[in-house]
């Protein structure tokens, strides 16, 4: 049973749906939070304004407090309060009620203007008191109550403005303005938001269904090729690389390189096991014919063709087993190899089955590289193997140590290498002498061997034309620096 929301379209649809909404949802409540602020202070205006307007007439400033401007209508909510918390007038719906509020009295409930000396008029803050006479102070206090009028309760935001009657009476008025049509307002807002953001939300969702399965289209393209590449197991066939240059056209890219090298070792492999297969046939064949002669005849057994084959035998399945190492990635044990000692001690083994003896030079203080010695003396002896086949006369060894490598050379006074054939000749089976026989010119793994083996101790084998004609293979391999050695140019002789 298949997960929910296990698809990347699914995940993506609802991590962008969530965080849309998670979005939407603060942005809802900063606009509810604002528009909240916004219309709290236009009503505090509007009670302010209506405050100040009664506060400030000729009337109330001439203590005839009945005759003040206040508002008929019942929505609007007027009081003025003496100094002494007594209401002195108001409007029609608070009529006959005490007072609803004060706001810092101090100055104007507690201490009457008349009380002062009118020499007193120097300069001071209207903060300190209370304003002069026949003047409206320039604070303003507000605040949110809850009121009943007329049976209903309501939210009022009030404004309190302090004033001084011409004969030095203080008095406070309060006015107040209805909240109704404000949260009436913002309860409009709200629920438009909570209407609206399920369907936003819908509308995102599906977008992002529809642009992330378009997205995902060519992965889809792809996943679909390569289970048809593994059902039919062709490897030449290739997945689709979309036009766009993005990730997914990289992917496929990416993918079809590797089909590509796939293809290749795949490739590699069964012409491998159909060359050993080819070249396993013939000493096979021929050790059983020997041997089937020998049951027949056991007077003309001839021991010497049976050990010959069987030793042919013997080496190329070890070359064999050995490119199969490689192949796996074997680097077997890796240490530090002094090659000039490698040298000297292959040579003075082979000196008894060599054709012909090499002439060795060696120049440099330090050969030492990283790697495994027998395969480095696997592959020396390969390479002498080879030129012992191909000279004339000579055979030359040259080992050098220069800056940062060591380079090995062994050339002949042979034939040569066409430089059409000098990459060719380090493949698997290939044998550039078809003149020569099988017996004779080997199974054509032995450069092939060569080379792998160098490219695991990181470094490269070419081939070129010796100075005495015939070819020249050179490896280079990385030198191992002794401790506290500086590098060095390389003199005269030693390029």
């Amino acid at each position: 049973m298949s997960r929910p929301f296990a698809s990347v379209r699914a995940r993506a649809t609802l991590g962008a749906t969530v965080v849309v909404a998670l979005a939407l949802v603060a942005a809802g409540i900063t606009v509810v939070g604002v528009l909240r602020g916004d219309l709290t202070d236009r009503v505090s205006l509007q009670s302010e304004v209506r405050a100040r307007t009664v506060a400030g007439s000729q009337a109330a400033l001439n203590g005839r407090f009945g005759e003040a401007p206040l508002p008929e209508d019942d929505d609007q909510l007027v009081q003025i309060v003496g100094g002494a918390g007594r209401v002195l007038a108001a409007s029609e719906p608070l009529r006959g009620r005490g007072p609803l509020t004060t706001y810092d009295p101090a100055p104007a409930a507690t201490r009457n203007h008349a009380e002062r000396d009118d020499d007193e008029g120097d300069e001071r803050d209207d903060h300190d008191g209370p304003p002069r006479r026949g003047q409206v102070a320039t604070d303003t206090g507000h605040k949110t109550l809850a009121v009943t009028v007329d049976d209903e309760k309501a939210e009022y935001r009030f404004a309190s403005v302090h004033a001084t009657t011409y004969d030095g009476r203080t008095y406070t008025v309060y006015a107040a303005t209805p909240l109704d049509d404000e949260e009436e307002t913002i309860t409009s807002v709200t629920r438009a938001m909570l209407i609206g953001l399920p369907l936003l939300l819908l509308v995102i969702a599906a977008v992002t269904w529809l642009v992330t399965r378009r997205a995902l289209r060519p992965v889809e393209a792809i996943r679909s090729r390569m289970a048809e590449i593994t059902s039919s197991h062709d490897l030449s066939r290739r997945v689709p690389e979309p036009a766009s240059r993005d990730e997914v056209a990289r992917l496929a890219a990416t993918t079809n390189q590797t089909l590509a090298a796939l293809e290749t070792s795949v490739e590699r492999q069964r012409r491998f096991v159909a060359d050993a297969s080819h070249e396993l046939r013939n000493p096979i064949a021929s050790l059983r014919a020997q041997l089937e002669v020998a049951h027949a005849h056991p007077g003309l057994l001839e021991t010497d063709g049976l050990l010959e084959e069987v030793i042919r035998l013997q080496t190329l399945a070890a070359d064999l087993l050995l490119l199969a190492r490689l192949d796996a990635g074997d680097g077997a044990d890796a240490g530090t190899v002094d090659l000039a000692r490698l040298v000297r001690a292959e040579l003075v083994q082979r000196a008894a089955t060599d054709r012909i003896t090499p002439g060795v030079r060696i120049t440099g203080e330090s050969h030492t590289v990283p790697g495994n010695a027998s395969r480095l003396t696997r592959v020396l002896g390969n390479l002498l193997d080879n030129a012992q086949r191909h000279a004339a006369s000579r055979v030359s060894v040259t080992l050098s140590g220069q800056d940062d490598r060591v380079v090995l050379s062994v050339g002949d006074d042979g034939e040569g290498v066409p430089a059409a054939e000098r990459e060719r000749v380090f493949e698997r089976f290939v044998r550039l002498d078809d003149a020569r026989s099988r017996d004779e010119g080997g199974a054509g793994l032995g450069l092939a061997i060569a080379r792998d083996v160098v490219r695991r101790h990181g470094g490269r084998i070419s081939v070129g034309r010796a100075p005495e004609g015939g070819a020249l293979f050179e490896v280079e391999l990385p030198r191992l620096r002794t401790p506290g050695e500086q590098p060095r140019t390389p003199g005269p002789g030693q390029a």
